[in-house]
């Protein structure tokens, strides 16, 4: 874990993080780098760079495939599912410290790609993998996957491959030895709830009534058809 809590690991001095865990998936998910670029907002060339500087330590990531019906594309190596897997056993790992919760907010699509959707929420607008064509939904985003930081180390959603950024309030703070739960109230009767480290809490100094922003990557949320009841207040559940 680093300072803020998240994931990574290290082969033969090279460090594989979350962002690059994403690329990966997004490269794997969409069968192109390109592709993967665009639906995750992030720079093609940025992309390649990084996986051409894991590739010199860690060995093959990505193939090329080309011609076909589509084009080619891009496809995983062995190597890279086997880092991908490593990837998951360390955050099990880290989830199964504690037991992990799930905020629901409850939405309607407003816009749509093929996987990839914009939910107008009484928080805010947010970005997640939405059912093909459903329009009122319940997006769900569990505790581990939500990060914090104090509004003026923040950057905006630009500069960072969470999507999501929202500001608010911290509603409650439980912390539970090397771990710590907190709610974060960040309008339209809406918590999200975050899962980080003690070190995280320390080092945000944070304590309820705090000012802090709470993002999480449009890939770390699950939306599922809802009732057309309009866009309530959210649910918690474990």
């Amino acid at each position: 874990m680093d300072a803020g809590g998240d994931p990574y690991i290290e082969v033969d001095g090279a460090t594989v993080d979350e962002r690059d865990v994403e690329a990966l998936r997004g490269i794997d998910e969409y069968g192109s780098m390109y592709r993967a670029a665009e639906e995750l907002g992030r720079s093609y060339a940025r992309i390649q760079q990084r996986v051409t500087e894991l590739e010199e330590t860690v060995g093959p990531l990505v193939v090329s495939e080309r011609g076909g019906a589509g084009g080619g594309g891009s496809a995983l190596t062995p190597n890279a599912r086997e880092l991908l897997a490593r990837f998951d056993r360390l955050r099990a790992e880290f989830s199964g410290l504690a037991r992990a919760e799930e905020s629901v907010v409850s939405g309607r699509v407003v816009d749509r790609g093929e996987r990839l959707g914009t939910v107008e929420t009484p928080a805010g607008m947010l970005r997640a993998l939405v059912p093909a064509e459903a329009e009122t939904v319940q997006v769900g985003v569990r505790s581990d996957a939500v990060s914090l930081l104090a509004p003026d180390d923040a950057p905006q959603p630009a500069g960072t491959s969470a999507r999501n950024r929202f500001e608010g309030t911290v509603a409650a703070l439980d912390r539970e030895g090397d771990l710590a739960r907190v709610a974060v109230d960040v309008g339209g009767e809406t918590t999200l709830r975050a899962l980080i480290t003690g070190a995280s809490v320390d080092r945000l100094d944070l304590s309820e009534g705090d000012r802090v922003v709470a993002s999480f990557k449009a890939t770390a949320t699950r939306a599922a058809p809802a009732p057309e009841t309009g866009t309530g207040a959210d649910e918690d559940k474990s």
